[in-house]
């Protein structure tokens, strides 16, 4: 995929996610307004609630924060450029789970109160809620630091092995990604984080059969639907995911030859992670493909642009270890 596609693709699941938070903060306290007082509680001073607000303005007010929040970000974001990726992820992640965590605990805490006054302490919440914010920040920076890719400069030369000069070291990167896969992802995580924040709000008992499966895909999805291909003196590394786990690795010695070959799902038996008559494929979108030959397996393939010069340099540097130059 080209840079324009995984940026999309990145776009797409930062609006399903900003979507969906916006519609848990909006819509948690009316679902629960039948168990609610007509007042809640919104700010604690001392342990005890000093301060409320109509259930209107409860669902309204975190809605529009997150509202201004989320595009403030997404505005920043576009005029930072590419590198900015990071710490776009990291606030809208983090910001996300505290707002939601935030609006469950008030929910929680005036859950079957006739007055806002007689409100439970929302401490333990909100800490549980800042932790995981945090964590759910360091996610988003280390997926938006890996997706920054360098781009490759110099032509390359003609023919299926590149030149390098003597004294010299070249490193070749590239990154695929599917953004309906990406948003397979975030659609189904928000189930499992809506199932959780509401079990949490006391709305629902906990459904470990909705939340766990939903979680699991999730995560499954997400760690496939990007890849990454990178070429280094030490050989061949595909890494999956915007963490870059799991991953599969060939030394430079253990590689017969490298090409560029175009492939297409047709072809190979389908999406992900394919097994066939040409080997193994990890396919991702139609078109050019990086494809090895190891001395021990089968063929593998994986669909990355710039093929053709990942070849050649897999060439080169299997040639120099072969001759022991």
């Amino acid at each position: 995929m080209t840079d324009r596609t995984k940026t999309n693709g990145a776009r797409w699941g930062a609006v399903v996610w900003g979507v969906g938070v916006l519609a848990f903060l909006a819509a948690l306290p009316p679902a629960a307004s039948g168990r609610l007082p007509d007042r809640l509680a919104t700010h604690w001073g001392s342990g005890s609630p000093d301060g409320s607000m109509p259930l209107w303005a409860a669902a309204l007010l975190p809605a529009l924060v997150w509202a201004v929040l989320a595009l403030s970000i997404a505005f920043a974001g576009r005029r930072g450029g590419s590198p900015s990726g990071a710490w776009v992820g990291a606030s809208l992640l983090s910001g996300g789970v505290f707002l939601a965590g935030a609006q469950a605990s008030i929910v929680r805490a005036n859950l079957d109160r006739t007055d806002w006054k007689d409100a439970a302490s929302v401490g333990a919440g909100v800490a549980v809620t800042a932790v995981v914010a945090v964590a759910a920040g360091v996610l988003g920076w280390l997926a938006g630091r890996r997706a920054a890719l360098p781009t490759a400069a110099s032509p390359l030369s003609v023919g299926d092995v590149m030149d390098i000069p003597a004294g010299e070291h070249r490193v070749w990167l590239s990154r695929a990604s599917n953004p309906w896969l990406h948003i397979t992802a975030a659609v189904t995580g928000l189930v499992a984080a809506a199932a959780a924040a509401a079990a949490a709000g006391g709305l629902i008992a906990v459904q470990w059969a909705l939340i766990t499966p939903f979680a699991v895909a999730s995560l499954v999805v997400l760690a496939f639907s990007s890849v990454q291909a990178r070429v280094t003196e030490a050989g061949l590394e595909v890494s999956f995911g915007p963490l870059g786990w799991p991953a599969r690795r060939w030394a430079a010695g253990d590689i017969v030859a490298a090409r560029a070959e175009n492939r297409t799902p047709g072809q190979v038996g389908g999406w992900g992670y394919r097994l066939s008559g040409l080997g193994t494929t990890i396919m991702l979108r139609s078109g050019e493909c990086l494809v090895i030959r190891p001395r021990k397996g089968p063929e593998f393939a994986v669909s990355v642009d710039d093929a053709e010069r990942g070849a050649a340099l897999l060439n080169a540097l299997s040639a120099k270890q072969q001759t022991g130059a």
